[in-house]
């Protein structure tokens, strides 16, 4: 398999724009590849698909990193989505660092952690068996959630656990858990995610954000997240339907 230069670019401090896809469809992948984006969040939380339609959106995608986001913390769905090729895994609803350490191990071949060792895509399917496993540990990339108002509680120490690749803050689930739903620009939820970003900031973790537009993003760009999923596949085309729809009547 291809040896994708994510990890490393996110520790260099690159600006990587990706976006969410929630469809089940190889085809809106390479729309968005062939779009220019830097890496694809490929969301089996809240997308209609298993781990089979997120391998065929990982071979659709060819040689563009994609980070999977599992739908829990099981170690079999971290496993999973690792086997099948992806860049790195992001896991939401981590709240704690307990939960950041064991999410690490689940993500790291022993002796660092205690992934499970199979024969799949990402190996080559054996042909490249050792040179995978070899360099696994240092190369795919672990992203943790910051969406709960406990998460902000705790993100100090969830910052300081080893092997943690990037913090991303989901601010909706994060403004839902605050009593404030979709109020995104709400003032204390922005006090919270300023508190995600001060404590990554000092523990030099990079930091990740989604939004529903650029508009969105870019402010936290501006104050130093670099890991961006802007936009959806859904809202993509719900947006150009939209408009041109209107354009028309």
């Amino acid at each position: 398999m291809s040896r994708h230069p994510l990890k490393c670019q996110l520790h260099a401090g690159a600006t990587l724009i990706g976006t969410l896809v929630s469809l089940p469809s190889p085809e809106v992948v390479e729309i968005l590849v062939a779009a220019g984006f830097d890496w694809l969040f490929i969301d089996m939380e809240h997308g209609a698909f298993d781990a089979l339609m997120a391998q065929r959106l990982i071979q659709a995608a060819r040689d563009c990193p994609c980070l999977v986001r599992v739908p829990g913390h099981d170690e079999v769905w971290i496993k999973k989505v690792l086997d099948i090729g992806a860049a790195g895994v992001i896991v939401p609803q981590v709240n704690n660092a307990a939960q950041a350490r064991s999410i690490v191990a689940r993500a790291k071949y022993p002796p660092a952690g205690v992934r499970g060792v199979g024969i799949a895509r990402a190996h080559g399917y054996g042909y490249g068996f050792k040179d995978y496993v070899d360099r696994a540990n240092d190369e795919l990339a672990v992203v943790v959630q910051a969406e709960h108002k406990l998460a902000v509680r705790n993100i100090e120490s969830i910052a300081r656990v080893p092997g943690i690749d990037a913090i991303l803050v989901g601010p909706y689930d994060l403004s839902a858990s605050m009593g404030r739903i979709g109020r995104v620009s709400d003032p204390e939820v922005r006090r919270a995610i300023a508190k995600v970003r001060k404590a990554c900031q000092k523990a030099r973790v990079p930091l990740g954000v989604f939004g529903v537009t650029a508009e969105a993003v870019r402010p936290w760009m501006a104050q130093g997240f670099t890991l961006i999923a802007a936009g959806c596949d859904a809202v993509f085309l719900s947006i150009a339907a939209t408009a041109t729809r209107d354009a028309l009547r």
